[in-house]
């Protein structure tokens, strides 16, 4: 018995040892192995905390390690902010690492512009990561671009913690945001990007002026409201280069590349306006719903003239319009997870050389969607409706590239027309065919006029996109809405070209007009 003690005390003893042995940690010999040489943070406005990015930092050798220190390069006065094994901070001493592992470094910033200031509005900002010192050292550099910027966001005023809330169409609301009231708050220039907290309200009986090249950033939640006799023209032009230099964008307020097609970062744009509302050379992207035109009152009819514009990557709609009145040219929207545009609530709508597309992750999304009602509160609302279309597409992933829906009796007018139009409707289980609103025969009397369209009713018809799911609706060479459109006097296509193109003298179909390139001839 006393034998066996001895021998289990004895096998204790080893397992201790063994134990110890393996949590032995060397000093660092300056070996370690890195996921980046070099941690761009990409870019980040003044005063708005970056993403976290992260290093992982890599113990190659057979041995446990002690590294002596982990530091910023300027300790404790640097922007960048580090976690390292879960603990936050700047500077970090004896940092263990087993052989063969890893660990990961969080990596953040905030930076204000003006502790920086120069005669540009960004610049770098850079550190490093130290690690061990001497013979053992190593670093990772750090780099940041910073961009200055215009700030609009709701006021705090005193004595209440209470932000800025809005008066909307003589209503107080709940809508936290700032009425823009001064002459430099109602011109946003292409001096510095504008960066939007809650919603930039343009008040009745002022105008929201946005110059050629503006760079516009908004936070989540946030967006435009134009009241009911406030004015909204973005004034944007043709660009030379592939930079927009000159086209306004309206996006999200996420600069790293990776929320560059992400829909739903903020609201959009919601025009309440009857007045003379222009928008030219647009591109806005990854919103909710991109422009949003609703009727508060019966006697304003939000109104908008919409052209060279694109509107895309948007989780609801790209234009949702309610009883509203548009007329838009070499307007290109695409990929919405409802529909593209919908024109609903009737209203009166006239679009030429557009394309409409959507290739959405959603099997019940459209490109377009016409109706002449909506439901509020288990009222069913109705409106006259009367929308044409000439020369454009409507196409998408989906069967159908229309849903076109009615309600009212002939009392009410539903009038839509499609003139040379290339539409898709693959009605494959026969669901439309006594549907009068569709171009089938036998539905007569026809409600909505198809006149000389190209109607897609098989998938391997196709506009033939460059790349729908990116977002490029230019046309390829086999397209069939080349030399397809009739000459309705729009002489500049979406791009900037001549239409119709010299070679050919016949316009092609959509917002773009399609170019042979030296590769394919």
């Amino acid at each position: 018995m006393r034998n066996l003690l001895f021998l289990f005390l004895s096998g204790f003893v080893l397992l201790l040892a063994s134990c110890r042995n393996d949590f032995e940690f060397e000093p660092n010999t300056g070996g370690l192995g890195f996921s980046k040489d070099t941690v761009y943070l990409d870019t980040v406005f003044t005063n708005i905390g970056s993403s976290t990015y992260t290093l992982k930092v890599y113990n190659n050798s057979d041995k446990d390690i002690n590294i002596p220190s982990v530091r910023l390069g300027e300790g404790e006065e640097s922007k960048y902010r580090l976690m390292v094994d879960g603990i936050p901070g700047r500077v970090f001493n004896n940092v263990e690492l087993l052989a063969k592992d890893s660990m990961f470094v969080f990596i953040e910033t905030t930076i204000d512009y003006s502790e920086y200031a120069n005669e540009n509005s960004n610049f770098l900002y850079t550190d490093k990561i130290e690690f061990d010192t001497g013979a053992n050292y190593q670093k990772v550099e750090l780099v940041t671009l910073v961009q200055d910027a215009v700030f609009i966001k709701p006021d705090r005023p005193l004595p209440t913690d209470m932000k800025e809330t809005l008066t909307i169409s003589g209503q107080p609301s709940d809508i936290q945001g700032h009425e823009l009231t001064t002459p430099e708050e109602l011109n946003w220039t292409n001096e510095k990007p504008y960066v939007i907290y809650g919603y930039a309200l343009v008040p009745n009986g002022a105008t929201l002026t946005v110059d050629a090249g503006a760079r516009v950033h908004f936070h989540a939640e946030s967006g435009i409201i134009v009241d009911d006799t406030g004015t909204l023209k973005i004034n944007g032009d043709i660009s030379a280069t592939e930079a927009l230099e000159n086209e306004v964008i309206f996006e999200g307020d996420r600069l790293e590349p990776s929320f560059s097609d992400i829909p739903g970062q903020w609201n959009g744009v919601y025009l309440l306006s009857g007045q003379d509302n222009t928008i030219n050379h647009l591109t806005l992207k990854n919103a909710s719903v991109g422009i949003l035109m609703d009727r508060l009152f019966d006697n304003t009819i939000p109104q908008l003239t919409i052209n060279n514009s694109q509107i895309y990557n948007n989780s609801n709609f790209g234009i949702l319009a309610r009883g509203a009145s548009i007329e838009g040219t070499n307007l290109a929207i695409s990929n919405a997870g409802q529909a593209s545009l919908a024109c609903t609530l009737g209203g009166t709508y006239s679009f030429k050389h557009c394309t409409f597309a959507n290739y959405f992750n959603n099997f019940r999304q459209v490109p377009v969607l016409i109706n002449d009602y909506q439901i509020i509160e288990e009222t069913l609302y109705i409106g006259n409706t009367d929308a044409t279309f000439e020369n454009c597409i409507v196409y998408g992933s989906g069967s159908f590239g229309l849903s076109l829906e009615r309600q009212a009796d002939d009392e009410v007018a539903f009038n839509c027309s499609f003139n040379n139009c290339f539409i898709k409707v693959v009605d494959f289980s026969n669901q439309l065919e006594n549907n009068p609103l569709y171009p089938f025969d036998g539905n007569d009397p026809a409600l909505v006029q198809y006149n000389n369209n190209i109607i897609a009713e098989s998938s391997s018809l196709t506009p033939e996109f460059i790349n729908p799911g990116e977002n490029n609706l230019h046309l390829g060479e086999e397209s069939p809405a080349i030399d397809a459109a009739v000459n309705i006097n729009i002489p500049i296509d979406l791009s900037g070209n001549a239409r119709p193109n010299p070679t050919t003298g016949i316009p092609d179909i959509g917002a773009y007009e399609y170019y042979f390139t030296e590769s394919e001839e």
